[in-house]
């Protein structure tokens, strides 16, 4: 007769059995959330089913050969976590960002050099890495606390990268020094907050009406079009695109959206008039995709 494991020896394997499919599925909310952005369609000057939106050098295939090449990173975003739980948030992030830059270089080899997924990257892989500080702490998930634990890691970044910045080297550096655009830097210190101010209640409240989810993503988009200063439509029409988008995307929810009747030709005709624009809102996009990761999180009880 075989003999049982030794009960300390059971425990530790279950637990490790447990840790695994943690960050499993932690990951898979990552990977998820990179391909429901994409899906949803028709996203005003974005790269979707439609179109490449405001975009000529990417399409829909340079978009899902980017997410299967960034996939495995998840998982590893994860593990970082976990293993350096011990570290202090403020001082984790370098820790972070040399496995974040892997992952882009793989990005990159994937789409030719074409920047598809970085944004996602940054905000996504923050928050794979809370989850798994969080899950190494014994410490339950929901939205508030992985949250939390993203705006402790990023403690001091927008002041450090973008603040005591000299030479302004990327359109985040250069919206910062000349319009005070924090962009994803500011809303990962901020724990999301954009996120789960306007567009999670926003996501809960469709999701309770059985939403459809592609109608639901993209009246959440709406939402975000509507208040985020997203640096990516600065960057290419300077304010006055930025104010042009969010009057537009305003106007649009006032006659109901993505939820109206005609709300697929009402968000047809807003991705024609940034395509023409060659406006695309980038940032918006991302946090459209941390929605959907946040989402599948429980709040606090």
């Amino acid at each position: 007769m075989m003999r049982g494991l030794p009960n300390s020896t059971l425990a530790a394997s279950l637990a490790t059995v447990r840790q695994a499919a943690s960050v499993h599925l932690i990951a898979s909310f990552a990977h998820g959330a990179v391909l429901a952005e994409l899906m949803a369609t028709p996203k005003p000057g974005l790269v979707d089913q439609r179109n490449s939106g405001a975009h000529n050098d990417m399409t829909m295939r340079t978009f899902l050969a980017s997410a299967l090449a960034i996939a495995p990173w998840w998982p590893r975003f994860v593990q970082i976590g976990y293993t350096y739980v011990h570290i202090p948030g403020a001082d984790f992030l370098p820790l972070l960002r040399s496995e974040g830059r892997l992952c882009e270089k793989a990005m990159f080899q994937a789409t030719s050099g074409v920047n598809t997924h970085k944004g996602a990257i940054f905000s996504l892989g923050l928050l794979c890495a809370a989850g798994g500080r969080l899950l190494a702490a014994g410490i339950e998930l929901n939205r508030e606390r992985i949250c939390a634990e993203v705006a402790g890691i990023c403690v001091g970044l927008v002041e450090r990268e973008l603040g005591g910045t000299e030479v302004t080297n990327t359109a985040g550096e250069r919206c910062f020094r000349r319009y005070g655009l924090a962009g994803a830097r500011g809303e990962a210190a901020s724990g999301f907050h954009l996120v789960r101010s306007v567009a999670l209640p926003a996501y809960d409240r469709l999701a309770l009406q059985d939403v459809h989810e592609n109608v639901l993503l993209l009246q959440v988009l709406l939402h975000l079009l509507a208040v985020n200063a997203d640096t990516n439509l600065v960057s290419r029409g300077g304010l006055p695109g930025l104010n042009y988008v969010r009057a537009y995307a305003g106007k649009v929810l006032l006659e109901g959206g993505a939820l109206a009747p005609d709300g697929t030709q009402k968000m047809e005709v807003f991705d024609d008039a940034l395509i023409s624009r060659h406006l695309s809102p980038g940032g918006s996009a991302d946090l459209l995709a941390v929605t959907w990761f946040l989402a599948r999180l429980p709040t606090k009880n």
